[in-house]
């Protein structure tokens, strides 16, 4: 792959060093208080790299005003990163200063929670034209080639097993990233619950609340909730038991009160769950809008057939980047469809795929009221100016 940009995240590096030392490339200069422009070259100017983008939204009389919202907050465009590649308030300040309005403070949980083994990225290959991958595929059990290949349009794994710091650590650095954000930005927390052994239904339903509650301690405007990671065993997803999603999310409204809350999912493909979903958690008033895909899980193997990521239960991983594009702007049609049909008011998260500026209007034409990237802005690290500027 012709890189134009070096990833913020640096897939040769383990998580921990990524968490101490990064983001690196543009994101780093940014950080330092270096502006870089659309072709890489750097200058050293601090407070244009302070100043956000507020100036690319500005109205033609001069003024400033947001243009776009995200969950009712006003925001200058409803484009940013979703959890995962903003492991700390370093990476989300760097991110408002590039230009994301919508930072992703990566997922929380209530207690310290360790990262799967170094590698967590490997560049993904799947075998049709235009690479992409089909939920429910056979491709997805046959296996998926991944290597250290990285071309475009890029694909790779994510098999991090949602780390997470102790909230002493998290919580003092997210009041920070939440400072951070520029006019017409915000930071947009992430949480999940902790499943651990011998935890009953009802301690892991108040696992998610006591988290929400802790995040919402640190100033946060709005959050999203995690559930579309493996929680009760291989590849089994909080989000395919919309009941349960539904109960957790009145704990959790419990607990925050007016702030919004958001659900991210992963790709369910019967549309009467989704439905359901719908139903047990908007129709209930307890959740204001769903993030949406996360990952789709595949069988990852290296070019002799062999387990790609190392370690016991690493066969598969989600596979994120170009090859979920069409799966996300699926889920994105089905849920404005839904929105539409059963009169109910909530925001649509359009994430998956998202590499140009041309994936981010596909995701708006299709309902979406914001968009995402992860993959795409990690090795385009001027990817939200780009689309401004389309």
């Amino acid at each position: 792959m012709t890189q134009q940009f070096q990833p913020f995240y640096d897939v040769n590096r383990t998580y921990e060093e990524n968490y101490e030392e990064g983001p690196f490339g543009l994101f780093g200069e940014a950080l330092r208080g270096e502006s870089a422009d659309a072709s890489g070259a750097s200058t050293s100017d601090s407070a244009a790299a302070g100043a956000s983008t507020a100036a690319d939204f500005a109205a033609a009389d001069g003024s400033a005003a947001p243009a776009d919202a995200f969950l009712g907050v006003p925001v200058n465009l409803a484009f940013g990163i979703p959890a995962g590649p903003l492991l700390n308030s370093r990476y989300t300040t760097a991110a408002f200063r590039m230009g994301f309005d919508l930072a992703t403070y990566k997922t929380v949980r209530s207690r310290a929670w360790g990262c799967n083994p170094f590698p967590n990225v490997l560049a993904v290959h799947p075998k049709s034209a235009d690479g992409s991958l089909t939920p429910g595929s056979d491709e997805l059990d046959e296996g998926v080639l991944a290597d250290t290949n990285y071309e475009a349009p890029i694909s790779i794994s994510n098999s991090f097993g949602v780390p997470s710091q102790d909230p002493d650590v998290w919580q003092p650095d997210m009041f920070r990233a939440i400072a951070a954000a520029g006019p017409g930005q915000v930071l947009v927390p992430g949480f999940q619950g902790s499943r651990v052994d011998g935890m009953t239904e009802e301690e892991y339903i108040a696992d998610h609340a006591t988290t929400a509650r802790l995040v919402k301690e640190t100033g946060a405007k709005l959050m999203v909730m995690n559930t579309s990671c493996p929680n009760e065993g291989h590849n089994v997803l909080l989000c395919h038991n919309p009941q349960l999603v539904g109960r957790i999310a009145e704990a959790v409204k419990n607990e925050i009160g007016d702030t919004p809350l958001m659900v991210k999912l992963a790709y369910i493909p019967d549309d009467a769950a989704l439905e359901l979903m719908v139903r047990s958690t908007v129709e209930r008033g307890t959740v204001q809008g769903f993030s949406t895909i996360n990952t789709i899980s595949a069988r990852l193997v290296d070019a002799r057939g062999n387990q790609a990521l190392p370690g016991k239960g690493r066969d598969r991983s989600g596979v994120c980047g170009h090859a979920i594009r069409g799966a996300g702007l699926d889920m994105v049609r089905r849920l404005a469809a839904l929105r539409e049909r059963l009169g109910l008011d909530f925001a649509i998260n359009g994430v998956g795929g998202v590499v140009t500026p041309a994936d981010y209007q596909a995701y708006r034409s299709a309902g979406a009221d914001s968009v995402m990237s992860a993959t795409g802005a990690m090795w385009n690290a001027n990817l939200a100016r780009e689309i401004k500027a389309a």
